[in-house]
């Protein structure tokens, strides 16, 4: 992998070149990570004139979660009272005898850039933007391979929760099971904060867990994803609790799974992301759902559960091969609940089968 980070810090410093900039300073940690391979807690990194830099609080931990330094990195531990590693990182690139440096402003706090002013006035400051953002867009293999073993550990989780007993569990006991679930098959933790919802909860995105109980003839919509290798994938399904589905809960997920489908089969190389959530959306509004819905169709996934590209209304840019999404259309009926149906792809080219689905557990409307 040193070769891999290697590249991709390559790649940035012709970026800064172009830009004017002789030296990068990366403070948020999931592009510290992407460049360096770790990014333990309150890490920087320094693209330097003469050599890379991870600048550390603390020495790495060595665990999953946090990923393992890049070897040909030299990482820099601060001693314990010494100070805010990004203003160390500034100190460095003085010494390596640069007078330009592109920081990534949208992260750093005021206070923190000032810092770094003050203690390198000599230094002229420039915006990196989300350089290393955009080039984490388009994903590698072994990145993909990450996401996709994050999927299969989701899967396993989700179906070992539907095999038990349901009725009388709350919400709140079921989101943690399922945690606890993910670590047990081998995940580095939940990708984020387990979503499951009950009967009039049903549906909703970004829902906490509650104490309501789950009932017969509930909708239950969970939502979950594993972190793997630091790699996030998400899926999200909707079943009814008991023997058979009232009729207007088969009605309102035969809609959202026709507009899930209709974003998944969008997705291709070259597609606008606006159309790609049009064509979700679009079968939702057809059926007079337009108000209330969510502000998009999905979204990118890697070391952070939610990056680009956005798959929104008024989103610019078109997909590429070898960028995973999410496709998770949903309505919910205030007071009754509702349906969200939600899967991780990687785009692929047509020659290629399409696009690659990681998440697998049945989208059938399952009754529990």
């Amino acid at each position: 992998m040193s070769e891999v980070y290697a590249a991709r810090r390559e790649r940035l410093r012709e970026r800064c070149a172009a830009g004017g900039s002789a030296t990068a300073l990366v403070t948020r940690p999931a592009n510290v990570r992407y460049l360096g391979g770790a990014a333990p807690r309150g890490a920087v990194l320094l693209l330097g004139t003469s050599e890379d830099l991870l600048l550390c609080g603390a020495p790495p931990s060595g665990e999953a979660g946090e990923g393992r330094p890049d070897e040909a990195l030299r990482v820099v531990v601060l001693p314990r009272a010494g100070g805010d590693p990004a203003v160390a990182a500034a100190d460095a690139a003085i010494a390596q005898g640069a007078d330009s440096l592109a920081v990534e402003e949208h992260h750093l706090t005021v206070a923190r850039h000032r810092a770094i002013g003050s203690v390198a006035p000599r230094l002229r400051l420039a915006d990196l933007g989300c350089a290393v953002e955009q080039l984490r867009v388009i994903k590698d293999e072994e990145e993909i391979s990450c996401l996709r073993i994050g999927a299969e550990i989701a899967d396993q989780a989700l179906g070992e929760l539907l095999e038990s007993i349901l009725v009388g569990r709350t919400e709140r006991h079921l989101a943690l099971e399922l945690e606890r679930r993910l670590v047990d098959h081998g995940a580095d933790g939940p990708a984020f904060a387990t979503s499951v919802g009950t009967g009039p909860n049903s549906g909703r995105r970004t829902h906490r867990p509650t104490d309501r109980r789950v009932e017969e003839g509930d909708f239950l919509s969970v939502c979950l994803g594993a972190t793997y290798r630091g790699y996030r994938c998400e899926i999200g399904r909707t079943f009814v609790i008991g023997t058979s589905p009232a009729d207007w809960q088969i009605d309102l997920y035969d809609l959202v799974f026709a507009a899930q489908r209709a974003g998944r089969e969008a997705l291709a190389p070259g597609a606008a992301y606006r159309d790609v959530d049009r064509a979700a959306r679009q079968v939702l509004d057809s059926a007079g759902h337009a108000e209330g819905l969510p502000p998009l169709t999905g979204h990118g996934v890697g070391l952070e559960i939610d990056e680009d590209p956005q798959l929104a209304p008024a989103a610019m840019g078109k997909l590429d091969a070898c960028v995973p999404v999410t496709v998770e259309p949903g309505v919910h009926l205030p007071g009754r609940g509702g349906v969200r149906i939600d899967d991780t792809l990687v785009v692929r080219p047509e020659a290629d089968g399409g696009p690659e689905l990681l998440t697998i557990t049945t989208k059938e409307l399952l009754a529990l």
